[in-house]
């Protein structure tokens, strides 16, 4: 007899979504029409995809591959500032555009990302009612975390 209990259970199985979830936050960056970067995010709800973003200009806006250049590098712009000087959006930007674009809820639902969300994304999150944000890799930004924290939305960082 397998001694388990009910917590370990749901413990273990949520480990294997998270799991899913992340390599397809993977697989949907490599999407990405960025140089610098590459960012998956997806959008559940009861381990179902509602919606899925990756970093990325707006449709009919020409992306960094097409003009061979990445505004960023051009002006020497530091990680983590200065978001707003970049043709791309952010990949959970798009997901949660998708989502409100086809009139798809979102409330109370999980955002996983490749990467922690910066502040701007964080504030997008927190109003759009995402109630948890799993991410694999850091970013420096410590605002967005203290934004999570205070506004009661759980953020994972994921380790396997």
């Amino acid at each position: 007899m397998i001694d388990i209990t009910a917590f370990e259970w749901y413990n273990e199985r949520m480990d294997k979504w998270d799991k899913r979830f992340m390599e397809l936050t993977e697989k949907v960056g490599t999407w990405a029409s960025c140089l610098r970067r590459k960012v998956g995010a997806v959008i559940v709800r009861d381990n179902r995809v509602m919606a899925t973003g990756y970093n990325g200009a707006p449709a009919g806006i020409q992306n960094c591959v097409e003009r061979g250049e990445c505004l960023r590098q051009k002006y020497n712009i530091e990680s983590g500032t200065r978001a707003e000087l970049c043709y791309a959006a952010h990949a959970e930007q798009n997901a949660l555009i998708q989502a409100a674009r086809y009139g798809i809820s979102i409330d109370g639902s999980t955002l996983y990302c490749t990467h922690q969300p910066c502040v701007i994304c964080a504030k997008m999150i927190i109003n759009a009612g995402i109630k948890r944000v799993v991410y694999r890799e850091g970013y420096p930004d410590e605002f967005s975390l203290q934004l999570f924290k205070e506004a009661g939305t759980d953020i994972e960082k994921f380790e396997e």
